[in-house]
């Protein structure tokens, strides 16, 4: 198949160089000439060098951290404290929600913790009282078992009348009976201990509400950054469901998106089966960024990592790289061009653009050879690089071709060659 490929091509650069031929030799034929002037042309040699070979896709740039800002709780806006576009740091007010119901809000919550706390304390004031109460009606009843012990053998021997033993026996109940009761004071006193410091701890937990929401009035920024432009303005009422406020955003180093294929991505794995490999060789490419006037950004990127996904609607998966930002020129929302050198093609013959000419669908290049007769021969072309291509097939070392003046030659026509300045 390749051969006859091969022929069919042959078969077509000798049609079309026999036409040019004939169409040369009917003009000198028509003008009477004896023998055409050769023609000047600039030629380069064929030459080998290492070529590094680039990819380019579209990058979208965006902040490393992009910080939303919302409102905490409800209330009007009272100041916005920060320029727009300038650079905040960490912790920087950029807006005031009025702070006046906040504060009642607290006062109220810090005074009903007061009442708790007195009440705490009263509990336990009631509770050693209690605790008192139960000392005192122990030691009674011990009295009284004391005398009932000591009348019991008295009585049965007579020495003391039956009404002394039935008064010290009631004497002894009514004393355990005290004793219960205060006992009974003692477990009221620490049920109120308990409800008491659980009021406490609510109204602690209000007081700790009401700072957090006093907090939120005052709404600072998450991250040194540049804000946008507030979407909300002094005066608007505005609440956790109305949205974002401003954004602040992390510019240095800053984030740059790129689309790959899932073939090259794919390749990338054979290339590298391991994700040490693939770690290794993604951290010393160095990525360029082109903006969009064409220049070239001055601070080479880095690749960060890639997403955990590959987009089932488009087949291809997003890589993101990093730059370094020093002042802030690159912003989120720029589109550029990101490319990095992917491999280097060792020894490549590399030639002008412009020395390559198409004609149905073969590419010919002019070889001059070393009568500076011209044969016009065809290649198989590779990478372009830049200006140039690279040449797969179809020329060597050495030889020299026609970079300018090509709708000057024919094919055997001759030439002057001059030497071509590649820029």
């Amino acid at each position: 198949m390749q051969k006859d490929i091969a022929a069919s091509t042959r078969l077509r650069v000798a049609l079309i160089a026999s036409v040019l031929t004939t169409g040369a030799a009917c003009s000198h034929n028509s003008s009477g000439a004896v023998s055409a002037q050769a023609t000047t042309v600039k030629v380069t040699q064929v030459a080998q060098k290492d070529v590094p070979i680039y990819r380019e896709w579209i990058g979208t740039l965006d902040g490393l951290v992009n910080a939303d800002i919302k409102a905490e709780v409800s209330g009007y806006l009272v100041e916005q404290a920060y320029t727009e576009g300038s650079f905040v740091k960490k912790g920087q007010l950029l807006f005031q929600i009025d702070p006046r119901p906040f504060e009642a809000a607290l006062a109220q919550a810090q005074g009903q913790l007061a009442q708790a706390t007195g009440q705490l304390e009263q509990a336990r004031a009631q509770l050693t009282q209690a605790e008192a109460q139960v000392a005192v009606a122990e030691a009674n009843q011990r009295r009284t078992q004391l005398d009932v012990d000591r009348y019991t053998p008295l009585v049965q021997q007579q020495a003391i009348t039956q009404q002394d033993m039935d008064n010290a026996t009631q004497n002894n109940i009514a004393a355990r009976a005290e004793t219960q009761a205060a006992r009974a004071q003692v477990a009221t006193a620490r049920a109120q201990i308990a409800a008491a410091n659980a009021a406490v701890q609510t109204t602690k937990a209000n007081v700790d509400t009401a700072q957090i929401n006093l907090g939120f009035t005052h709404i600072t920024s998450p991250i040194d950054g540049i804000p946008g432009i507030a979407q909300l303005q002094v005066g608007s009422l505005v609440s956790p469901a109305s949205g974002v406020i401003t954004t602040v955003s992390t510019l240095d180093p800053i984030k740059a998106y790129i689309t790959v294929s899932e073939q090259e991505y794919l390749d990338l794995n054979r290339r590298f089966p391991t994700a040490a490999a693939r770690e290794e060789h993604l951290r010393t490419r160095e990525l360029e960024l082109i903006l969009a006037d064409g220049s070239i950004y001055p601070d080479k990127g880095k690749f960060d990592f890639a997403d955990r996904s590959v987009d089932v609607r488009t087949g291809a998966i997003r890589l993101a790289g990093l730059f370094p930002n020093p002042g802030n020129i690159l912003r989120p929302g720029q589109y550029g061009r990101v490319r990095t050198s992917i491999r280097t093609d060792s020894g490549a013959i590399v030639i002008p653009q412009q020395a390559v000419i198409e004609q149905q669908g073969t590419h010919l290049i002019a070889v001059v050879d070393p009568n500076n007769t011209v044969d016009l021969h065809p290649v198989t072309l590779g990478e372009t690089i830049g200006h140039d291509w690279i040449v797969s097939e179809g020329l060597k070392p050495g030889q020299r071709i026609v970079a300018e003046g090509l709708q000057k030659v024919r094919q055997g026509s001759h030439v002057n060659p001059q030497p071509f300045v590649w820029e």
